[in-house]
Protein backbone atom coordinates (compact mmCIF):
# COMPACT_ATOMS: atom_id res chain seq x y z
CA UNK A 1 0.00 0.00 0.00
CA UNK A 2 1.65 3.44 -1.00
CA UNK A 3 2.08 6.41 1.51
CA UNK A 4 -1.02 8.31 0.89
CA UNK A 5 -2.71 11.86 2.59
CA UNK A 6 -5.93 9.87 4.06
CA UNK A 7 -7.90 13.19 4.29
CA UNK A 8 -7.71 14.19 0.79
CA UNK A 9 -9.04 11.30 -0.68
CA UNK A 10 -12.55 10.60 -1.27
CA UNK A 11 -14.63 7.91 0.03
CA UNK A 12 -14.66 5.95 -3.08
CA UNK A 13 -10.52 6.50 -3.67
CA UNK A 14 -9.59 5.24 -0.29
CA UNK A 15 -11.58 2.09 -0.33
CA UNK A 16 -9.90 1.16 -3.65
CA UNK A 17 -6.30 2.32 -2.42
CA UNK A 18 -6.95 0.02 1.10
CA UNK A 19 -8.71 -2.73 -1.50
CA UNK A 20 -11.45 -3.17 0.67
CA UNK A 21 -15.12 -2.14 0.45
CA UNK A 22 -18.27 -0.88 2.74
CA UNK A 23 -18.96 -4.41 3.88
CA UNK A 24 -15.65 -5.07 5.36
CA UNK A 25 -12.95 -7.69 4.60
CA UNK A 26 -13.30 -11.57 4.54
CA UNK A 27 -11.50 -13.53 7.70
CA UNK A 28 -9.01 -15.18 4.95
CA UNK A 29 -7.56 -11.64 4.05
CA UNK A 30 -7.94 -10.52 7.48
CA UNK A 31 -5.71 -13.33 8.38
CA UNK A 32 -3.03 -12.17 5.50
CA UNK A 33 -2.93 -8.59 6.48
CA UNK A 34 -2.26 -9.35 9.91
CA UNK A 35 1.02 -11.19 8.79
CA UNK A 36 2.30 -7.95 6.68
CA UNK A 37 0.92 -5.01 9.04
CA UNK A 38 1.33 -7.00 12.23
CA UNK A 39 -1.07 -6.32 15.11
CA UNK A 40 -2.10 -3.20 16.02
CA UNK A 41 -0.65 -2.64 19.26
CA UNK A 42 2.00 0.98 20.26
CA UNK A 43 5.60 -0.21 20.84
CA UNK A 44 5.19 -2.08 24.34
CA UNK A 45 7.17 -0.68 27.18
CA UNK A 46 10.06 -2.70 29.14
CA UNK A 47 8.92 -5.47 30.87
CA UNK A 48 9.09 -4.52 34.58
CA UNK A 49 11.73 -5.71 36.40
CA UNK A 50 12.07 -5.36 40.10
CA UNK A 51 15.85 -6.78 40.15
CA UNK A 52 16.35 -3.63 38.21
CA UNK A 53 14.50 -1.70 39.37
CA UNK A 54 16.48 -2.28 42.61
CA UNK A 55 19.94 -2.12 40.71
CA UNK A 56 19.15 1.10 39.38
CA UNK A 57 19.03 2.96 42.91
CA UNK A 58 22.76 1.79 43.20
CA UNK A 59 23.66 3.76 39.79
CA UNK A 60 25.04 7.25 41.71
CA UNK A 61 28.39 8.40 41.63
CA UNK A 62 27.75 9.07 45.09
CA UNK A 63 27.02 5.46 46.27
CA UNK A 64 29.90 4.54 44.26
CA UNK A 65 32.11 6.09 46.60
CA UNK A 66 30.18 4.76 49.70
CA UNK A 67 30.59 1.62 48.58
CA UNK A 68 34.37 2.30 47.91
CA UNK A 69 34.82 3.51 51.26
CA UNK A 70 32.73 0.54 52.71
CA UNK A 71 35.15 -1.39 51.22
CA UNK A 72 38.45 0.01 52.38
CA UNK A 73 37.06 0.09 55.95
CA UNK A 74 36.36 -3.66 55.55
CA UNK A 75 40.13 -4.17 54.48
CA UNK A 76 41.38 -2.01 57.34
CA UNK A 77 38.49 -4.27 59.62
CA UNK A 78 36.79 -1.14 60.67
CA UNK A 79 33.92 -3.13 61.09
CA UNK A 80 31.67 -0.55 62.32
CA UNK A 81 32.59 2.35 59.90
CA UNK A 82 32.15 -0.49 57.25
CA UNK A 83 28.58 -1.24 58.33
CA UNK A 84 27.19 2.04 58.90
CA UNK A 85 28.59 2.91 55.68
CA UNK A 86 26.64 -0.66 53.96
CA UNK A 87 23.61 0.65 56.04
CA UNK A 88 23.22 3.72 54.59
CA UNK A 89 23.68 2.32 51.01
CA UNK A 90 21.35 -0.51 51.24
CA UNK A 91 18.54 1.92 53.38
CA UNK A 92 18.68 4.52 50.27
CA UNK A 93 18.39 1.73 47.92
CA UNK A 94 15.33 0.57 49.90
CA UNK A 95 13.60 3.80 50.02
CA UNK A 96 13.65 4.52 46.46
CA UNK A 97 12.76 0.68 45.33
CA UNK A 98 9.86 0.38 47.25
CA UNK A 99 8.51 4.01 46.36
CA UNK A 100 9.02 3.30 42.85
CA UNK A 101 7.79 -0.53 42.77
CA UNK A 102 4.71 0.88 44.50
CA UNK A 103 4.06 3.29 41.85
CA UNK A 104 4.92 0.64 38.94
CA UNK A 105 1.82 -1.75 40.48
CA UNK A 106 -0.68 0.97 40.49
CA UNK A 107 -0.20 1.62 36.64
CA UNK A 108 0.20 -2.41 35.89
CA UNK A 109 -3.26 -2.01 37.72
CA UNK A 110 -4.42 0.96 35.74
CA UNK A 111 -3.64 -0.92 32.45
CA UNK A 112 -5.21 -4.20 33.24
CA UNK A 113 -8.88 -2.57 33.78
CA UNK A 114 -8.65 -0.88 30.54
CA UNK A 115 -10.11 -3.36 28.00
CA UNK A 116 -9.61 -2.61 24.03
CA UNK A 117 -12.61 -3.50 21.91
CA UNK A 118 -13.38 -2.84 18.69
CA UNK A 119 -17.08 -3.62 16.86
CA UNK A 120 -16.54 -4.21 12.54
CA UNK A 121 -17.67 -5.34 9.46
CA UNK A 122 -16.45 -8.77 8.48
CA UNK A 123 -17.85 -11.07 5.43
CA UNK A 124 -18.38 -14.35 6.70
CA UNK A 125 -17.19 -15.89 9.85
CA UNK A 126 -14.71 -17.32 12.65
CA UNK A 127 -17.02 -20.61 11.91
CA UNK A 128 -17.60 -20.31 8.39
CA UNK A 129 -14.80 -18.44 6.78
CA UNK A 130 -15.95 -19.03 3.08
CA UNK A 131 -19.60 -17.29 3.65
CA UNK A 132 -20.20 -14.16 2.18
CA UNK A 133 -23.04 -13.34 4.70
CA UNK A 134 -21.89 -9.86 6.09
CA UNK A 135 -21.68 -9.98 9.97
CA UNK A 136 -20.72 -7.76 12.87
CA UNK A 137 -18.69 -8.88 15.79
CA UNK A 138 -16.82 -7.34 18.74
CA UNK A 139 -12.95 -8.54 18.57
CA UNK A 140 -9.88 -7.33 20.42
CA UNK A 141 -8.90 -3.93 18.61
CA UNK A 142 -5.53 -5.54 18.43
CA UNK A 143 -6.65 -7.56 15.77
CA UNK A 144 -7.94 -4.95 13.62
CA UNK A 145 -5.97 -4.25 10.29
CA UNK A 146 -5.94 -1.68 7.64
CA UNK A 147 -8.62 -1.98 5.65
CA UNK A 148 -11.19 -2.63 7.86
CA UNK A 149 -14.52 -0.89 8.19
CA UNK A 150 -15.41 -0.16 11.95
CA UNK A 151 -18.27 0.85 13.85
CA UNK A 152 -18.19 3.48 16.02
CA UNK A 153 -20.78 5.31 18.59
CA UNK A 154 -20.85 7.39 21.68
CA UNK A 155 -18.51 6.22 24.64
CA UNK A 156 -16.28 4.38 22.27
CA UNK A 157 -12.42 5.07 22.44
CA UNK A 158 -10.99 4.74 18.69
CA UNK A 159 -9.01 1.69 17.95
CA UNK A 160 -7.41 2.54 14.70
CA UNK A 161 -6.25 5.44 12.60
CA UNK A 162 -9.42 5.77 10.12
CA UNK A 163 -11.02 7.71 7.30
CA UNK A 164 -14.71 8.55 7.93
CA UNK A 165 -17.05 6.80 5.54
CA UNK A 166 -20.62 7.77 6.97
CA UNK A 167 -21.31 10.23 10.22
CA UNK A 168 -24.47 10.77 11.89
CA UNK A 169 -24.12 13.89 14.28
CA UNK A 170 -20.38 12.76 15.33
CA UNK A 171 -18.35 14.26 17.97
CA UNK A 172 -15.13 13.42 18.96
CA UNK A 173 -12.74 14.22 22.15
CA UNK A 174 -8.66 14.50 20.10
CA UNK A 175 -7.37 15.87 23.67
CA UNK A 176 -5.10 12.25 24.08
CA UNK A 177 -3.81 13.54 20.68
CA UNK A 178 -3.95 17.59 19.68
CA UNK A 179 -4.41 18.77 23.57
CA UNK A 180 -7.72 20.73 22.50
CA UNK A 181 -10.39 19.13 24.66
CA UNK A 182 -12.78 21.36 23.43
CA UNK A 183 -14.90 18.19 20.70
CA UNK A 184 -14.52 18.04 16.97
CA UNK A 185 -17.51 18.33 14.79
CA UNK A 186 -16.93 15.26 12.14
CA UNK A 187 -17.42 15.31 8.30
CA UNK A 188 -16.90 12.39 5.50
CA UNK A 189 -16.18 14.97 2.68
CA UNK A 190 -12.30 15.11 0.98
CA UNK A 191 -10.29 17.95 2.50
CA UNK A 192 -7.54 19.99 1.55
CA UNK A 193 -4.08 19.10 1.21
CA UNK A 194 -1.75 21.23 4.16
CA UNK A 195 -5.06 20.63 6.58
CA UNK A 196 -3.46 20.69 10.25
CA UNK A 197 -4.08 17.11 11.72
CA UNK A 198 -6.51 18.68 14.43
CA UNK A 199 -8.36 19.82 11.73
CA UNK A 200 -9.07 16.92 9.82
CA UNK A 201 -12.44 16.58 10.35
CA UNK A 202 -12.81 13.42 7.81
CA UNK A 203 -10.61 11.59 10.10
CA UNK A 204 -10.70 9.92 13.37
CA UNK A 205 -7.36 8.28 15.54
CA UNK A 206 -6.63 6.36 17.66
CA UNK A 207 -6.93 6.74 21.23
CA UNK A 208 -9.80 9.34 21.15
CA UNK A 209 -12.82 9.48 22.49
CA UNK A 210 -16.06 9.44 20.62
CA UNK A 211 -18.04 11.45 22.57
CA UNK A 212 -21.77 11.86 20.34
CA UNK A 213 -23.44 10.40 18.12
CA UNK A 214 -22.10 7.28 15.33
CA UNK A 215 -20.27 6.46 12.41
CA UNK A 216 -18.69 4.08 10.15
CA UNK A 217 -14.78 4.13 8.87
CA UNK A 218 -12.21 2.35 7.78
CA UNK A 219 -9.61 1.36 8.96
CA UNK A 220 -6.41 3.37 7.29
CA UNK A 221 -3.40 2.96 10.01
CA UNK A 222 -3.03 0.86 12.39
CA UNK A 223 -0.20 0.45 15.39
CA UNK A 224 2.59 2.29 15.26
CA UNK A 225 1.73 3.80 11.82
CA UNK A 226 -1.02 5.75 13.28
CA UNK A 227 -0.49 9.14 14.95
CA UNK A 228 -0.62 8.15 18.66
CA UNK A 229 2.15 4.93 17.60
CA UNK A 230 4.47 7.82 16.23
CA UNK A 231 4.64 9.87 19.21
CA UNK A 232 5.03 6.47 21.46
CA UNK A 233 7.72 5.53 18.89
CA UNK A 234 9.43 9.08 19.24
CA UNK A 235 9.25 8.68 23.22
CA UNK A 236 10.73 5.46 23.23
CA UNK A 237 13.48 6.31 21.27
CA UNK A 238 14.52 9.85 22.77
CA UNK A 239 17.37 9.56 25.06
CA UNK A 240 17.02 10.35 28.27
CA UNK A 241 18.66 13.55 29.86
CA UNK A 242 20.19 13.63 33.21
CA UNK A 243 17.76 15.83 35.57
CA UNK A 244 19.82 18.60 37.11
CA UNK A 245 19.91 16.97 40.76
CA UNK A 246 21.61 14.03 38.88
CA UNK A 247 24.15 16.09 37.36
CA UNK A 248 24.65 18.06 40.62
CA UNK A 249 25.44 14.95 42.49
CA UNK A 250 27.53 13.75 39.99
CA UNK A 251 29.72 16.75 40.18
CA UNK A 252 29.73 16.62 43.93
CA UNK A 253 30.45 13.35 43.99
CA UNK A 254 33.58 13.82 41.15
CA UNK A 255 34.84 17.10 43.62
CA UNK A 256 34.52 14.73 46.73
CA UNK A 257 36.67 12.22 45.57
CA UNK A 258 39.24 14.32 44.25
CA UNK A 259 39.19 16.84 47.12
CA UNK A 260 39.49 13.62 49.61
CA UNK A 261 42.14 11.81 47.42
CA UNK A 262 44.15 14.92 47.24
CA UNK A 263 44.24 15.46 51.45
CA UNK A 264 44.77 11.99 51.95
CA UNK A 265 47.78 11.85 49.50
CA UNK A 266 49.40 15.17 50.88
CA UNK A 267 48.72 13.64 54.47
CA UNK A 268 50.44 10.56 53.30
CA UNK A 269 53.33 12.55 51.93
CA UNK A 270 53.44 14.88 54.82
CA UNK A 271 53.68 11.58 57.19
CA UNK A 272 56.38 10.07 55.24
CA UNK A 273 58.20 12.94 55.57
CA UNK A 274 58.25 13.41 58.86
CA UNK A 275 59.41 10.09 59.37
CA UNK A 276 56.11 7.82 60.42
CA UNK A 277 55.99 4.23 59.03
CA UNK A 278 54.96 3.77 55.53
CA UNK A 279 52.08 1.22 56.55
CA UNK A 280 50.74 3.25 59.93
CA UNK A 281 50.41 6.63 57.22
CA UNK A 282 48.46 4.47 54.86
CA UNK A 283 46.51 3.10 57.30
CA UNK A 284 45.62 6.91 58.57
CA UNK A 285 45.25 8.59 55.27
CA UNK A 286 42.74 5.93 54.56
CA UNK A 287 41.05 6.63 57.53
CA UNK A 288 40.86 10.27 56.74
CA UNK A 289 39.29 9.31 53.43
CA UNK A 290 36.56 7.52 54.88
CA UNK A 291 35.83 9.43 57.44
CA UNK A 292 35.44 12.59 54.60
CA UNK A 293 33.01 10.66 53.03
CA UNK A 294 29.20 12.03 53.64
CA UNK A 295 27.32 8.66 54.13
CA UNK A 296 23.83 10.24 55.24
CA UNK A 297 23.97 12.58 51.87
CA UNK A 298 22.66 9.86 50.07
CA UNK A 299 20.00 9.30 52.61
CA UNK A 300 18.86 12.52 52.74
CA UNK A 301 18.58 12.82 48.98
CA UNK A 302 16.10 10.06 48.60
CA UNK A 303 14.52 10.66 51.72
CA UNK A 304 13.62 14.46 50.35
CA UNK A 305 12.22 13.33 46.73
CA UNK A 306 10.45 10.49 48.27
CA UNK A 307 8.61 12.84 50.56
CA UNK A 308 8.22 15.14 47.13
CA UNK A 309 6.65 12.21 45.76
CA UNK A 310 4.16 11.20 48.66
CA UNK A 311 3.02 15.33 48.16
CA UNK A 312 2.46 14.78 44.40
CA UNK A 313 0.69 11.41 45.05
CA UNK A 314 -1.47 13.57 47.23
CA UNK A 315 -2.79 16.13 44.51
CA UNK A 316 -3.80 12.81 42.09
CA UNK A 317 -0.62 12.72 40.07
CA UNK A 318 0.94 9.32 39.84
CA UNK A 319 5.21 9.24 39.69
CA UNK A 320 7.13 6.42 38.57
CA UNK A 321 10.82 7.48 39.26
CA UNK A 322 11.71 8.98 42.09
CA UNK A 323 14.22 11.37 40.13
CA UNK A 324 10.90 12.85 38.39
CA UNK A 325 9.95 14.76 41.65
CA UNK A 326 12.87 16.61 41.16
CA UNK A 327 12.22 17.34 38.06
CA UNK A 328 9.27 19.58 38.81
CA UNK A 329 11.40 21.86 40.67
CA UNK A 330 13.80 22.35 37.95
CA UNK A 331 11.11 23.93 35.80
CA UNK A 332 11.56 27.92 34.15
CA UNK A 333 9.01 27.68 31.47
CA UNK A 334 5.36 26.69 31.67
CA UNK A 335 3.70 26.04 28.65
CA UNK A 336 -0.22 25.77 29.11
CA UNK A 337 -3.16 25.06 27.09
CA UNK A 338 -5.82 26.89 27.79
CA UNK A 339 -9.12 24.95 27.80
CA UNK A 340 -9.67 22.52 30.43
CA UNK A 341 -5.91 23.59 31.91
CA UNK A 342 -6.22 27.28 32.72
CA UNK A 343 -10.43 27.21 32.46
CA UNK A 344 -12.43 24.70 33.61
CA UNK A 345 -13.14 23.48 30.11
CA UNK A 346 -16.75 23.60 30.23
CA UNK A 347 -18.97 26.11 28.65
CA UNK A 348 -21.22 28.37 30.94
CA UNK A 349 -23.75 31.41 29.92
CA UNK A 350 -21.98 34.41 30.35
CA UNK A 351 -25.03 37.07 28.75
CA UNK A 352 -28.55 37.03 28.14
CA UNK A 353 -29.83 39.86 25.41
CA UNK A 354 -33.42 38.95 24.49
CA UNK A 355 -33.97 40.78 21.37
CA UNK A 356 -37.26 43.38 21.39
CA UNK A 357 -40.56 42.36 23.35
CA UNK A 358 -38.64 38.83 24.15
CA UNK A 359 -37.84 37.31 27.39
CA UNK A 360 -34.75 35.74 29.12
CA UNK A 361 -37.23 32.46 30.05
CA UNK A 362 -38.03 32.72 26.58
CA UNK A 363 -34.46 32.40 25.26
CA UNK A 364 -33.52 29.96 27.78
CA UNK A 365 -36.82 27.53 27.18
CA UNK A 366 -35.24 27.36 23.60
CA UNK A 367 -31.91 26.40 24.87
CA UNK A 368 -33.33 23.92 27.26
CA UNK A 369 -36.40 22.31 24.33
CA UNK A 370 -33.41 23.19 21.23
CA UNK A 371 -30.97 20.63 23.16
CA UNK A 372 -29.74 16.85 23.37
CA UNK A 373 -28.09 16.66 26.45
CA UNK A 374 -28.49 13.65 28.66
CA UNK A 375 -29.20 14.38 32.10
CA UNK A 376 -28.08 10.44 33.98
CA UNK A 377 -29.39 11.09 37.89
CA UNK A 378 -31.97 13.63 37.74
CA UNK A 379 -32.47 12.62 41.24
CA UNK A 380 -29.89 14.41 42.51
CA UNK A 381 -28.69 17.64 42.89
CA UNK A 382 -27.65 19.85 40.46
CA UNK A 383 -24.52 20.70 41.34
CA UNK A 384 -23.57 16.77 40.85
CA UNK A 385 -25.39 16.05 37.80
CA UNK A 386 -23.83 13.84 35.04
CA UNK A 387 -24.52 15.67 32.20
CA UNK A 388 -23.29 13.90 28.83
CA UNK A 389 -23.71 15.64 25.31
CA UNK A 390 -21.82 18.79 23.81
CA UNK A 391 -20.60 21.48 26.26
CA UNK A 392 -22.31 24.02 24.71
CA UNK A 393 -25.67 22.41 24.77
CA UNK A 394 -25.00 21.38 28.84
CA UNK A 395 -24.24 25.04 29.25
CA UNK A 396 -27.47 26.07 28.17
CA UNK A 397 -29.54 22.60 29.91
CA UNK A 398 -27.30 24.35 33.01
CA UNK A 399 -28.56 27.62 32.95
CA UNK A 400 -31.68 26.84 31.63
CA UNK A 401 -32.33 25.18 35.21
CA UNK A 402 -30.38 27.30 37.40
CA UNK A 403 -32.62 30.64 36.42
CA UNK A 404 -35.78 28.03 37.67
CA UNK A 405 -37.15 26.75 34.63
CA UNK A 406 -38.59 23.15 35.30
CA UNK A 407 -37.20 20.72 32.83
CA UNK A 408 -39.07 17.51 33.09
CA UNK A 409 -42.11 19.58 33.26
CA UNK A 410 -41.30 21.85 30.29
CA UNK A 411 -40.49 18.75 28.36
CA UNK A 412 -43.76 17.39 28.96
CA UNK A 413 -45.61 20.50 27.98
CA UNK A 414 -43.98 20.67 24.76
CA UNK A 415 -43.14 17.12 23.66
CA UNK A 416 -40.41 17.18 20.92
CA UNK A 417 -41.60 15.10 18.04
CA UNK A 418 -39.05 15.96 15.52
CA UNK A 419 -35.53 17.31 15.37
CA UNK A 420 -33.00 18.85 12.04
CA UNK A 421 -29.79 17.93 13.98
CA UNK A 422 -26.65 20.60 13.50
CA UNK A 423 -24.74 20.70 10.57
CA UNK A 424 -21.28 22.45 9.62
CA UNK A 425 -23.02 23.35 6.12
CA UNK A 426 -26.69 24.70 7.68
CA UNK A 427 -24.90 26.29 10.56
CA UNK A 428 -28.37 25.60 13.17
CA UNK A 429 -30.54 22.98 14.94
CA UNK A 430 -33.92 23.33 15.17
CA UNK A 431 -36.71 21.19 16.89
CA UNK A 432 -40.49 20.30 16.46
CA UNK A 433 -42.62 20.55 19.31
CA UNK A 434 -46.19 20.05 20.09
CA UNK A 435 -47.76 22.33 22.41
CA UNK A 436 -49.98 20.79 25.47
CA UNK A 437 -51.64 23.39 27.35
CA UNK A 438 -54.67 22.14 28.95
CA UNK A 439 -56.93 23.88 26.60
CA UNK A 440 -55.83 21.85 23.69
CA UNK A 441 -54.88 18.15 25.14
CA UNK A 442 -56.06 16.46 22.21
CA UNK A 443 -59.54 17.37 22.43
CA UNK A 444 -61.84 17.32 19.22
CA UNK A 445 -62.63 20.04 17.58
CA UNK A 446 -59.73 21.92 19.25
CA UNK A 447 -57.15 23.64 17.95
CA UNK A 448 -53.72 22.11 17.36
CA UNK A 449 -50.65 24.11 17.89
CA UNK A 450 -46.65 23.98 17.40
CA UNK A 451 -43.61 25.38 17.99
CA UNK A 452 -40.67 25.51 16.16
CA UNK A 453 -37.21 26.44 18.01
CA UNK A 454 -33.77 26.93 16.29
CA UNK A 455 -29.87 27.78 17.54
CA UNK A 456 -27.48 28.26 15.95
CA UNK A 457 -24.87 30.86 14.27
CA UNK A 458 -25.91 34.49 14.37
CA UNK A 459 -25.34 34.92 10.87
CA UNK A 460 -27.63 31.82 9.71
CA UNK A 461 -30.42 32.73 12.18
CA UNK A 462 -30.81 36.15 10.95
CA UNK A 463 -31.07 35.03 7.72
CA UNK A 464 -34.17 32.69 8.77
CA UNK A 465 -35.58 35.70 10.62
CA UNK A 466 -38.41 37.97 9.89
CA UNK A 467 -36.42 40.97 10.76
CA UNK A 468 -35.23 44.43 8.94
CA UNK A 469 -32.11 45.09 7.77
CA UNK A 470 -31.12 47.76 10.06
CA UNK A 471 -32.35 45.63 13.24
CA UNK A 472 -29.67 42.79 11.10
CA UNK A 473 -27.29 45.41 11.46
CA UNK A 474 -27.67 46.58 15.16
CA UNK A 475 -27.69 42.58 16.48
CA UNK A 476 -24.78 41.72 14.18
CA UNK A 477 -22.87 44.60 16.33
CA UNK A 478 -23.86 43.10 19.57
CA UNK A 479 -22.92 39.81 18.61
CA UNK A 480 -19.33 41.23 16.75
CA UNK A 481 -19.03 43.02 19.95
CA UNK A 482 -19.18 40.03 22.09
CA UNK A 483 -17.38 37.59 20.02
CA UNK A 484 -14.19 39.99 20.28
CA UNK A 485 -14.03 39.42 24.17
CA UNK A 486 -13.82 36.07 23.60
CA UNK A 487 -17.07 34.44 23.90
CA UNK A 488 -18.98 32.00 22.22
CA UNK A 489 -22.81 33.75 20.74
CA UNK A 490 -25.30 31.66 19.74
CA UNK A 491 -28.65 32.89 18.41
CA UNK A 492 -32.34 31.63 19.37
CA UNK A 493 -35.47 31.69 17.16
CA UNK A 494 -39.31 30.35 17.04
CA UNK A 495 -42.16 29.85 15.00
CA UNK A 496 -45.49 28.98 16.01
CA UNK A 497 -47.69 27.06 13.60
CA UNK A 498 -51.62 26.50 14.37
CA UNK A 499 -54.53 24.58 12.83
CA UNK A 500 -52.54 21.89 11.39
CA UNK A 501 -51.38 18.42 11.84
CA UNK A 502 -47.10 17.86 11.45
CA UNK A 503 -45.75 14.92 12.00
CA UNK A 504 -41.73 15.99 10.77
CA UNK A 505 -39.67 19.04 10.36
CA UNK A 506 -38.04 20.12 7.24
CA UNK A 507 -35.98 23.15 6.43
CA UNK A 508 -38.68 24.87 4.49
CA UNK A 509 -40.63 25.16 7.64
CA UNK A 510 -37.61 27.14 8.52
CA UNK A 511 -38.65 30.61 6.31
CA UNK A 512 -39.40 33.87 8.67
CA UNK A 513 -39.02 32.67 12.15
CA UNK A 514 -39.38 34.71 14.86
CA UNK A 515 -35.89 36.67 15.99
CA UNK A 516 -35.68 36.05 20.33
CA UNK A 517 -32.29 36.72 21.27
CA UNK A 518 -28.15 36.28 21.76
CA UNK A 519 -27.01 34.03 24.15
CA UNK A 520 -23.24 34.30 24.73
CA UNK A 521 -21.32 31.68 26.37
CA UNK A 522 -17.76 31.64 28.24
CA UNK A 523 -15.10 28.74 29.25
CA UNK A 524 -15.10 30.30 32.91
CA UNK A 525 -11.54 30.49 34.53
CA UNK A 526 -10.56 27.78 36.98
CA UNK A 527 -10.69 29.38 40.59
CA UNK A 528 -7.38 28.48 41.69
CA UNK A 529 -5.70 29.84 38.40
CA UNK A 530 -4.77 33.09 39.14
CA UNK A 531 -3.62 32.22 42.46
CA UNK A 532 -1.07 29.42 40.84
CA UNK A 533 -0.14 31.84 38.07
CA UNK A 534 1.23 33.96 40.68
CA UNK A 535 2.72 31.15 42.38
CA UNK A 536 4.56 30.21 39.38
CA UNK A 537 5.76 34.09 38.66
CA UNK A 538 7.24 33.99 42.10
CA UNK A 539 9.49 30.93 41.55
CA UNK A 540 10.61 32.77 38.10
CA UNK A 541 8.70 30.37 36.21
CA UNK A 542 7.69 31.84 32.66
CA UNK A 543 4.15 31.22 31.68
CA UNK A 544 3.13 30.75 27.81
CA UNK A 545 -0.35 30.04 26.46
CA UNK A 546 -0.29 27.71 23.96
CA UNK A 547 -3.92 27.26 22.49
CA UNK A 548 -6.23 26.53 18.94
CA UNK A 549 -8.50 29.35 20.18
CA UNK A 550 -9.06 32.27 18.17
CA UNK A 551 -6.72 34.62 18.84
CA UNK A 552 -9.15 37.51 20.79
CA UNK A 553 -10.75 34.59 22.91
CA UNK A 554 -6.59 33.75 23.78
CA UNK A 555 -6.01 37.82 24.49
CA UNK A 556 -9.04 37.59 26.84
CA UNK A 557 -8.19 35.02 28.77
CA UNK A 558 -3.96 36.06 29.12
CA UNK A 559 -5.25 39.49 30.38
CA UNK A 560 -8.15 38.40 32.58
CA UNK A 561 -5.94 35.81 34.30
CA UNK A 562 -3.36 37.93 34.59
CA UNK A 563 -0.77 36.56 32.12
CA UNK A 564 -0.90 39.20 29.21
CA UNK A 565 -0.14 43.04 29.70
CA UNK A 566 -0.98 45.53 27.10
CA UNK A 567 1.25 45.82 23.86
CA UNK A 568 2.33 42.01 24.82
CA UNK A 569 2.74 39.98 21.30
CA UNK A 570 0.33 36.78 20.65
CA UNK A 571 1.51 34.62 17.97
CA UNK A 572 -0.44 32.98 15.47
CA UNK A 573 0.94 30.28 13.26
CA UNK A 574 1.19 32.36 10.73
CA UNK A 575 3.66 34.70 12.79
CA UNK A 576 5.77 31.87 13.74
CA UNK A 577 6.08 30.32 9.92
CA UNK A 578 7.81 33.48 9.18
CA UNK A 579 10.70 33.32 12.36
CA UNK A 580 13.57 31.67 11.29
CA UNK A 581 14.50 29.04 13.94
CA UNK A 582 17.18 31.32 16.17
Amino acid sequence: MSKQIWHNLSIHRTLEELKTNKNGLSFGEVNERIKKYGPNELPAEKKFSALQTLGEQFKSPLVYILIIAAVIALILKEFIDAGIILAAVFLNAGIGFFQEFKAEKTFTHLKKMVEHKARVLRQGSLENPASNDIEEHIIDSINLVPGDIIILEAGDIVPADARLLEVHNLETKEAALTGESIPSLKLIDKLTLGVPLADRENMVYLGTNIIKGKATAVVVHTGIKTELGKIANLIKTTKEDKTPLQKKITNLAKLLGIGIAILSTILFIFGLMNGRPFIEMLLISVAVAVAGIPEGLAIAVTITLAVGMQRVLKKKALVKKLIATETLGSITVICSDKTGTLTEGKMAVAHIIPYKEATTEELLKIGLLCNNSVVENTNQELKNWKITGDSTETALLRGAIQSGIERKKLLADYPRIDEIPFDSEIMYMATLHKVKNNSTIDKPGQHKEYIICVKGAPERILELSQITDENKKKIKNEFEKLTAKGLRVLAFAQKTIKDQDISNLSKDKLNNIKFIGLIALKDPLRPDAKETIDSCKLAGIRLIILTGDHKLTAMTIGQEIGMLKPGQKILQGSDLDKLSDK
